[in-house]
């Protein structure tokens, strides 16, 4: 069964068209509202944070009075990246938590994230529980004059996160001595990501840290690494750090200026987790996953299963076979042991924890060498055109000529009007050949 407001990660689209209204986000509220206050929970609170697009201005004070008018009581943080509003929501035993966000899309989407008490992300039944809420009749879920939600500002959300980050680590861990180029993509980690590293002595070289609510992931951030690359080189750095706008993803590079995708980060992670004996079950990747990845894992005897694409889905069958490693190659990883969701700056002190000892980031990130790998993405009018004869049967043909040889993977993207193409192959030729042929029967 589809959702038909939620996708892959949550709502996403362009500001003022479809479900990106201030009329949309008033229904969501209410509706959000009125399932968790239904869960008879004896506090009705929501948290709301958010990152740095001017739509979120237009956008969060329709999603407060939507929720306010369901009789729920709310904490506004403003800019915070969103593994910092599901701990939060955690830890101020909130019914839920909501991130106003497009993540890594430009400036003119926005969108939303909801996460349950627990800082989880929402499971399909739970959101198709709150869509019948949408499309219900609001007058039934307007809550009496008397018990009307009520509104605060909480301005050291970013303290709260960073508090909770480092009291994961010893109280001795320090990067004196460590020069890092970050990347905040202009985004939800602006403010934390920075301060976060300054405490901890680094010297920090930062990117992407003034946000005017336009640049959002402009030519910055882990959608646009040649920034750190660039910055690394120029600044003689250890490592660079990316983040995109919500700070839920991360792509590195070495101090050569060697992109390191997520693939690479979570084989670090792995080997060096069953070294130290805290790698539970194994490591849960994605359909987009490289191969080089699994056949690694595969070789150091730890288990590997793939999710569908999405940090969610990589979340809930962690929950369910009781792994505590997993993510995707875009830079969503999750550490079991530590969040709930994906963590771009939790990731990044993993990390560089493991680089405190001198080490260099091109010895430690540079795990395996990765299988060929073409992704192509198709803006399409109807997602479903993938579902037509003509165009599966091109997907038929490329698979065939691609038999034995690697693998295609056709999907429609859970938050953008595009169809993905990945083609996987020591054989370059071979993979733009098996895209081409589906390419033309698309368009």
């Amino acid at each position: 069964m589809i959702n038909k407001y939620f996708g892959t990660d949550g709502i996403r689209g362009t500001v003022n068209q479809g479900n990106i209204t201030g009329e949309k986000f008033f229904k969501f509220g209410l509706a959000a509202a009125t399932y968790f206050k239904n869960q008879k929970k004896n506090k009705q609170v929501a948290i709301i944070a958010k990152d740095t697009r001017l739509s979120g201005y237009t956008l969060e004070p329709a999603l407060v009075s939507g929720l306010a008018s369901g009789g729920m009581h709310i904490f506004t943080l403003g800019p915070l990246p969103t593994n910092g509003l599901a701990m939060l929501t955690k830890l101020m035993k909130a019914n839920m938590g909501i991130m106003i966000t497009a993540s890594h899309n430009p400036y003119y989407d926005n969108g939303l994230k909801l996460f349950g008490p627990d800082g989880m992300k929402l499971s399909d039944q739970i959101e198709r529980k709150i869509e019948k809420l949408i499309d219900a009749k609001n007058t039934k879920q307007l809550t009496n004059p008397q018990l009307l939600g009520r509104v605060k500002r909480l301005e050291n959300g970013n303290d709260k996160y960073i508090q909770i980050l480092k009291n994961n680590f010893p109280k001795n861990f320090n990067l004196k001595g460590t020069k890092i180029v970050l990347d905040c993509g202009n985004g939800a980690g602006y403010i934390s990501a920075p301060k976060l590293l300054k405490s901890l002595g680094a010297k920090v070289f930062s990117i992407g840290i003034k946000p005017n609510g336009f640049n959002i992931n402009n030519k910055c951030g882990s959608t646009f690494p040649s920034k750190i690359q660039s910055a690394v080189r120029k600044n003689k750095a250890h490592v660079g750090i990316s983040f995109d706008g919500d700070a839920d993803r991360i792509i590195m590079c070495d101090e050569n200026g060697k992109i390191i995708d997520g693939d690479q980060i979570i084989a670090m992670l792995a080997r060096r987790w069953k070294l130290k004996k805290i790698l539970k079950g194994g490591v849960i990747g994605t359909l987009m996953s490289n191969y080089g990845l699994e056949s690694f894992l595969r070789n150091k005897k730890i288990k590997f299963f793939r999710s569908n694409v999405g940090d969610r889905y990589v979340k809930e069958k962690m929950k369910k076979l009781n792994f505590n490693l997993g993510g995707e190659q875009s830079g969503h990883i999750i550490l079991g042991k530590f969040a709930t969701t994906g963590d771009g700056l939790m990731v990044a002190l993993e990390v560089l924890f493991s680089l405190r000892k001198g080490k260099k980031a091109s010895e430690l990130l540079n795990v395996f060498r990765p299988l060929p790998q073409i992704l192509e993405n198709i803006t399409v009018k109807d997602k479903n055109v993938i579902a037509k004869t003509k165009c599966k049967k091109a997907i038929k043909k490329a698979n065939k000529l691609m038999n034995g040889h690697g693998r295609l993977l056709i999907r429609k993207s859970g938050t953008e009007p595009k169809i993905r193409i990945m083609g996987e192959s020591y054989d370059k030729k071979l993979i733009f050949k098996s895209i081409n042929i589906i390419k033309k029967s698309i368009k």
